[in-house]
């Protein structure tokens, strides 16, 4: 059986797909969640779930929460004398649930399917990945929450095509992505989001609020510092926000130190607390739409994902965003597991459930860093030159042409790098390869490179010098990823078959030479519509999308059709 898996920042959950139906898996204290916090007593012995989380109050120093938001990071954190790093946190995480899993359902669990938000970045992912691994789980698939959150609501199965967007807004992260659905697919049109944007954060706000409150109650001159001091302010904001989703204020009240504390907060007083937060959720959203080519009023439904969403002053803001009142059906603490269960569920090949084909993007813009000739400044080096772009469906292959820069040039460094920024240096290095060209004048000597990308992570660096026609290759998977050989040959096998330009593609070299054909038999105006239909063509081809090829295809073969008549075999 597989363990269908959420691990979020704040809260985990496990989940199954048995007797026909997703199941949510409750943990040893009976509940559906478990906090993600890690925390060692004084025997040593490592706690996890509400026990460690309890402990935050009172023993800051050995307990760990919100190491999501660290994912993929170097950065490690302290628990007594020992530091671990997020990923090693992350799978005592799992491997409670794991646990919990195994003496719920009475069999060893092996196998799972685990969650990331949408806008995680390569490193994250194969942190996850190991996570999964040292807790002792085979990883089957990474799923994105927010195309988990459309399997738990069941979108796939209306039976109708169906466009819509998740909101999906954790405790420390925020995702943004447009889905449709149609004849059993789900298609990811568009993910974005914000990796320091969550739960956390809106308590942040009434952290700030409480200990204003008690520097002014305890007529101190600054705002009080203490770690101790802090984790009792933190649990009592996450308490009141919590509080503060159904009713309209709430009382927040310390002790410390001898002294005493309260501050009234009204949910009107914490959403202009809270403004700067609010906005913030509207950049990934409209960048979202605009990846994706669509009107807001082109969305079926607004889905509402992740328990910062229980807010109202959230759900407000996501109200006025779209002019309409979002979808909340299911428990947004919740779906994403559930969508996961359902997950775990197709990869069971289980008989109640139908096929479904999930295609993907990629999250970020994958490229190499380059320089060029500036007018009156000379080279400029470090910039980034995107070559899969961001929301491209994955798998994807695409191709671009460079050229030496510098006389006597011996070799050409292809940096990679993930991001969207114009300085390389504002960007996420991913590797490095050093390929020897021919020495000849600036601008003699080009190279052609290909990236080629699969759902699952795995980049492939394609360098073609057609002077020497020498061949190299660069192929970044983590060396910690714990990946079968086997396994990465056979999806570099599935790559190499994306590794044709479009113009080379049958479908396309079939629309193209009928055109030329066209072309000779015409004359006069319709001679210059054909060939003006075959540069449009050819200009899409050149940006080798494989969507947008498609539509462009079928529309440039109508049009010959106007001219040409029908294709007959």
């Amino acid at each position: 059986m597989i363990l269908g898996i959420d691990l979020g920042t704040t809260n985990s959950a496990a989940g199954v797909w048995r007797n026909g139906r997703a199941e949510l898996i409750p943990n040893s204290l009976g509940h559906l969640l478990t906090p993600s916090a890690v925390s060692i007593d004084d025997d040593g012995k490592i706690l996890v779930g509400l026990a460690a989380r309890d402990r935050q109050v009172t023993h800051p120093e050995r307990t760990a929460t919100a190491f999501k938001r660290y994912m993929g990071t170097s950065r490690s954190l302290s628990l007594g004398q020992t530091r671990y790093y997020p990923e090693e946190l992350s799978a005592f995480v799992l491997r409670s649930l794991k646990a919990d899993a195994e003496h719920y359902l009475g069999e060893t669990i092996t196998d799972a399917v685990i969650t990331v938000p949408a806008y995680f970045n390569d490193k994250q992912r194969k942190a996850t990945k190991r996570a999964g691994e040292l807790a002792g789980l085979r990883v089957e698939r990474l799923l994105n929450e927010p195309t988990a959150a459309a399997l738990a609501y069941g979108i796939h199965e209306t039976g109708r095509e169906t466009r819509f967007l998740v909101f999906d807004l954790g405790g420390g992260t925020f995702d943004v992505s447009v889905l449709d659905i149609f004849d059993g697919v789900i298609e990811v049109r568009a993910s974005t989001g914000d990796n320091r944007l969550g739960g956390e954060d809106f308590n942040e706000v009434l952290i700030r609020m409480m200990l204003e409150s008690c520097r002014q109650q305890w007529h101190l001159p600054d705002t009080p510092r203490s770690e101790l001091l802090y984790q009792r302010v933190r649990a009592e904001a996450e308490r009141a926000r919590r509080l503060l989703s159904s009713e309209e204020q709430t009382t927040m009240s310390i002790s410390w130190n001898d002294k005493h504390a309260e501050h009234l907060v009204s949910t009107e007083q914490f959403e202009r607390a809270a403004e700067t937060l609010l906005q913030r959720l509207r950049v990934p959203v409209v960048r979202a739409l605009k990846d994706g080519g669509i009107d807001a009023s082109q969305l079926d439904s607004i889905v509402l994902v992740g328990g910062a969403t229980r807010m109202p002053i959230v759900r407000r803001a996501v109200t006025r965003m779209f002019g309409r009142f979002p979808d909340s059906r299911l428990n947004p603490d919740e779906a994403v597991a559930l969508g996961a269960a359902v997950q775990a569920g197709l990869k069971q090949r289980d008989a109640a459930l139908n096929e479904i084909v999930l295609t993907d993007v990629c999250p970020y813009t994958l490229g190499i860093e380059i320089s060029e000739v500036v007018a009156g400044v000379g080279l400029r080096g470090g910039l980034f030159a995107p070559l899969i772009e961001r929301n491209t469906i994955v798998p994807a292959s695409r191709s671009k042409q460079f050229s030496t820069l510098t006389d006597g040039q011996t070799f050409v460094h292809v940096n990679v790098y993930q991001g969207e920024a114009r300085q390389v240096s504002d960007n996420v290095k991913l590797g490095e390869l050093k390929v020897p060209v021919p020495p000849r004048r600036a601008g003699e000597v080009n190279i052609d490179c290909r990236f080629s990308y699969d759902v699952s992570g795995l980049l492939e660096i394609d360098v073609h010098v057609p002077l020497t026609d020498e061949r190299h290759q660069l192929v970044i998977l983590d060396d910690e990823d714990g990946t079968q050989r086997e396994e990465v040959q056979q999806r570099r096998e599935r790559l190499a078959a994306l590794k044709i330009h479009p113009r080379d593609q049958d479908a396309n070299r079939v629309a193209l030479s009928r055109a030329a054909r066209c072309f000779e038999e015409s004359l006069g105006e319709r001679r210059e519509l054909v060939g003006r239909w075959m540069s449009q063509f050819e200009a899409v081809l050149e940006r080798q999308d494989p969507r947008e090829i498609e539509m462009a295809r079928n529309a440039f073969m109508k049009a010959l059709d106007g001219v040409d008549g029908e294709v007959f075999l």
